[in-house]
């Protein structure tokens, strides 16, 4: 399968997909028949309007935007990139935070309407939850998702249901209402493409582990690697590094190779939605890659040794929380634990090592 770019004019180059195979023949005639979008070109807002230390030319701009999520600073970050006129977020946030993302976006000049596309690292709600919604204000807008996602984000029912289970009764409350997108604003990504917007290209890598659909973006401007949930929670100029490890489909060897892809592209500061730049990302990713090994170490541990999943979910909260309270300040400690979700961190490292049980098993007595 082949990706190439559209020279088409278009303020986002738009990507096709050249037929290989009967099975993307059948995704791309349900999916994506390609189609000549009509966007409006604007004008160039002021620049000063850009918060200049994130400014990294004169046409081009890369802009944190705080979505206070829960009331809480330094929780969830959508990113607002900048070129030539031409405008992207990087994973929008959940629907909860669209008042925020609005003012955010009035206060640099920038209207929904004046986007051109969301970049999504993966469709876990506090991450893409506000596509749906953002579309209803701007039906232009292209969604740049990997192929796994995709129809989670067309029909979100599924998606919504393990979200459901994971914080029962607190959907609406937490993440707001997540809006289906129609298909015809969905792009297909699998790693390996390269995303322009303006004079800016983005390299798409593949990098699951935290989630099987998970995707990184490096921009080549600046040397910027925004890694979404593949590195962990960490508050910008601290060093400790707390491990997001949610149910269903984490996977630490597949997760431990998306690291070294990370790492391999030696990226000059990688930006976490969980929050902030990390300046140094050879010590972050050594540091993450201890500590989830840890966590899912001690995960192990105490499934065998606690029968009762209640009293093993307590065991891993407690340790686990003591563990960032020897690390950080009591303030940070108890930012980093509201953020973090340790039971469900817990409820992500426990499937996963019974899965491997399984699997172990069903190899040693096949039927």
């Amino acid at each position: 399968m082949a990706v190439s770019k559209v020279s088409s004019g278009l303020p986002f180059a738009v990507l096709f997909l050249a037929n290989r195979g009967a099975l993307h023949s059948l995704l791309r005639s349900l999916f994506f028949t390609l189609l000549t979008i009509r966007y409006q070109r604007l004008t160039t807002r002021n620049s000063s309007r850009v918060d200049s230390r994130y400014t990294t030319g004169s046409m081009l701009a890369t802009t944190i935007l705080d979505m206070n999520w829960m009331g809480r600073p330094r929780s969830i970050a959508a990113v607002l990139l900048e070129s030539d006129g031409h405008r992207a977020i990087i994973d929008p946030g959940p629907a909860s935070t669209l008042p925020t993302l609005r003012q955010l976006l009035d206060s640099r000049g920038v209207g929904v309407s004046d986007l051109n596309a969301i970049l999504l690292t993966h469709i876990h709600l506090d991450h893409a939850g506000a596509t749906g919604a953002l579309i209803r204000e701007n039906p232009n807008l292209e969604v740049y998702v990997h192929k796994a996602g995709l129809l989670h984000m067309a029909d979100p029912t599924k998606l919504l249901a393990s979200a459901e289970r994971l914080w029962p009764g607190e959907l609406q409350h937490q993440f707001g209402e997540t809006l289906p997108v129609p298909f015809g604003n969905l792009r297909m990504l699998q790693g390996g493409e390269t995303l322009s917007l303006g004079s800016r290209n983005l390299e798409v890598v593949q990098t699951p582990g935290h989630a099987s659909h998970h995707v990184s973006y490096f921009d080549s401007s600046d040397g910027t690697a925004f890694v979404g949930d593949t590195t962990g929670f960490h508050i910008e100029g601290e060093r400790y590094v707390v491990p997001v490890a949610p149910p269903p489909d984490i996977d630490l060897e597949i997760w431990n190779a998306s690291l070294d892809a990370i790492a391999a592209r030696h990226p000059s500061r990688l930006f976490l939605t969980h929050f902030g730049y990390s300046n140094d990302p050879a010590a972050h990713i050594a540091e993450y890659r201890n500590n989830l090994q840890r966590w899912a170490s001690l995960a192990a541990e105490i499934l065998r040794s606690t029968p009762d999943q209640n009293v093993a979910l307590e065991k891993f909260v407690l340790a686990t929380t003591e563990e960032i309270k020897q690390r950080l300040s009591a303030a940070e400690a108890e930012h980093y634990v509201f953020n973090c979700g340790l039971n469900i961190n817990w409820l992500g490292l426990s499937r996963y090592h019974r899965k491997r049980a399984e699997v172990t098993a069903n190899a040693a007595n096949p039927l």
